[in-house]
């Protein structure tokens, strides 16, 4: 059937403006690392797209090697766009990424300007599209100068091949560096994605203040760590989670006793506050200033749910926040 999003999607969903720029992101947007290659469904990766914009969430988020396998996630998301959401490609941001390994050979790889302009050219193939709005340097580049990766960000922009430049996983000095680069060049950075939550603080060792004093805003991602946030793993390890699949970016190992137990004391300050763990550890990270987005991943509509009502219970008292720094502990 066709697809007709619901008329009240935007009643309920916050929406943040990034950095000094004059775009507005949702608190929540959808990140499509996992659940929409080739091995899920197409179906299911519709469902979710879906409910995600029925929800307020205009924000979907890419890169050229999301799957498996790399690129399968922009072309079956192509697929859905086409099919779907076409007629309200301007009520979305679409944002992709490059900088891991896509391809053989020295081209496919890092951050010089040939591997950056050509993955673009790619990944609007592959979605079908003709801009992205936000197109990001994936990962710091240690051999490619970066007046020449940021040149690259700035050229696509003034072709119109994206609208706006962005960085992810710099770290704070690094990232300094490539927003006045930017900045010179007269295509300012737009945003950060760095990896933020609980149990990952590094953006707190300088990186969240110079993103704040430069106007540039932050969409965390993984900020439910890779799903240890959530009441999942209390009572062991089930069959069909993504820890005992043995992924790579999070096994059972990682599922320690001492981490488990910091994850059952910050439950039972969840419960009290009235909500699910994933819930406040979403909230713990959007209440930074600088915090404009948290990236989600979701594999129900449930999870996609529960991240928009949390939205209702976004505060913390003082003494909320100093007994969550002493479960952490």
């Amino acid at each position: 059937m066709p697809y007709h999003p619901h008329e009240s999607r935007y009643e309920t969903m916050e929406y943040r403006r990034c950095g000094r720029s004059g775009l507005k992101l949702p608190a929540i947007s959808l990140g499509l690392w996992h659940n929409f290659g080739d091995s899920t469904r197409v179906d299911n990766s519709r469902a979710l797209l879906r409910h995600a914009f029925d929800r307020g969430i205009t924000h979907f988020d890419l890169a050229n090697n999301y799957g498996p396998p790399p690129g399968s996630a922009e072309e079956n998301f192509g697929r859905i766009m086409r099919e779907d959401f076409h007629a309200y490609r301007d009520e979305l941001v679409i944002s992709t990424k490059a900088g891991y390994t896509m391809w053989d050979g020295p081209y496919g790889d890092w951050g010089s300007r040939k591997y950056l302009i050509s993955s673009l050219d790619q990944s609007l193939k592959r979605m079908g599209l003709e801009y992205v709005d936000i197109f990001y340097h994936h990962r710091p580049d240690p051999e490619t100068p970066l007046e020449e990766t940021m040149r690259a960000l700035d050229h696509v922009v003034r072709q119109g091949k994206a609208l706006y430049a962005a960085i992810s996983n710099y770290p704070a000095d690094r990232a300094a560096e490539a927003i006045a680069i930017l900045r010179d060049l007269g295509t300012p950075c737009l945003i950060h994605q760095p990896r933020y939550s609980l149990f990952e603080r590094t953006p707190e060792q300088g990186l969240l203040n110079v993103l704040g004093e430069q106007g540039v805003g932050t969409i965390a991602f993984s900020p439910l760590a890779g799903g240890v946030l959530t009441d999942r793993y209390l009572q062991g390890v089930p069959d069909d989670s993504r820890a005992a699949s043995g992924s790579r970016f999070l096994n059972s190992d990682q599922l320690t006793a001492e981490k488990m137990a910091k994850v059952e004391r910050l439950q039972a300050i969840a419960v009290e506050r009235g909500q699910k763990l994933a819930q406040m550890a979403l909230a713990w990270v959007l209440r930074h200033q600088q915090v404009t987005s948290v990236l989600i991943g979701a594999s129900k509509t449930a999870q996609i749910d529960d991240a928009v009502d949390m939205l209702t219970n976004q505060h913390f008292s003082e003494e909320e926040l100093q007994r969550i720094e002493e479960a952490l502990k």
